[in-house]
């Protein structure tokens, strides 16, 4: 795990977009992870950018998405469906037969489910995964307590993160119960994870995740054993850090990073 920080939410959301683009460049075939919510809006605004001024070409990229809600048609205003589309997708080049996103209205859930793992199995697997943390440390829709080796399934969501998400509904009664979302051990699949923190409210999760041991009460901790996972927080969300591991995103780690006091 690599910690970088840097001083505000535009500096992480440049620098993420730096590394996705850098691997995009070198391999314009990436399969690439994406992730929902507020967090990574300024990623994608930068590589919308990236794309329109230094003509950053996503054309043979293949996209799969973390989760989706069970029950919202891809329609609906708060399906990640539309979330993507509007934030990303219908402002770059990207080949709408290679974007992934799970089914919330699948009749057969487990079946649907099967099938996605199999598709990113097809595709070579994941290259880069960008994620986001919860306030209590889930990385996807894997809530505290999920099973660290999980692979893509149908969770159902604690009432923090039903709170948490109440702010893009018109009450939190209408935020769906239930999710599709990838597994841990899914996640932990991809070849380099980008992991994106802003804010002191998420610092207690990021230092549980960066400096607490790895346990599945914070999902997020599991980032730990992974050999490229990059986290990168602002100030703020590093805030309650005791020690950073920080490092220029220059390209692969090619050795362990120093440790500072």
């Amino acid at each position: 795990m690599l910690l970088h920080v840097v001083k505000d939410y535009e500096a992480m959301s440049r620098e993420a977009a730096r590394l996705v683009a850098d691997r995009l460049r070198s391999k314009p075939s990436l399969v690439l992870g994406l992730a929902t919510g507020s967090t990574p809006l300024g990623v994608y605004r930068e590589l919308i950018r990236m794309h329109i001024e230094e003509g950053l070409d996503f054309s043979k990229v293949t996209t799969f998405n973390l989760d989706e809600y069970v029950g919202l048609p891809p329609q609906h205003e708060q399906s990640y469906h539309h979330f993507m589309d509007e934030a990303f997708f219908r402002h770059v080049n990207v080949d709408r037969r290679y974007v992934h996103i799970p089914d919330g209205m699948a009749s057969d859930i487990e079946g649907f489910c099967d099938w996605y793992e199999e598709e990113i199995r097809r595709h070579g697997g994941i290259d880069v995964q960008i994620l986001g943390i919860g306030a209590n440390g889930h990385i996807a829709f894997n809530e505290p307590g999920s099973s660290l080796g999980s692979r893509t399934r149908i969770k159902t969501l604690t009432e923090r993160t039903i709170r948490d998400n109440a702010r893009f509904f018109n009450s939190a009664e209408e935020v769906p119960r239930y999710a599709i979302t990838m597994g841990i051990g899914t996640v932990m699949d991809a070849r380099e994870l980008v992991l994106l923190a802003t804010g002191v409210e998420k610092a207690e999760a990021v230092r549980a995740a960066v400096e607490g041991p790895i346990t599945a009460m914070v999902p997020a901790s599991i980032l730990q054993m992974h050999r490229r996972a990059y986290v990168i927080v602002d100030e703020a969300a590093a805030s309650r850090l005791s020690c950073q591991y920080v490092r220029e995103l220059t390209g692969l780690p090619t050795t362990e990073p120093r440790l500072r006091r």
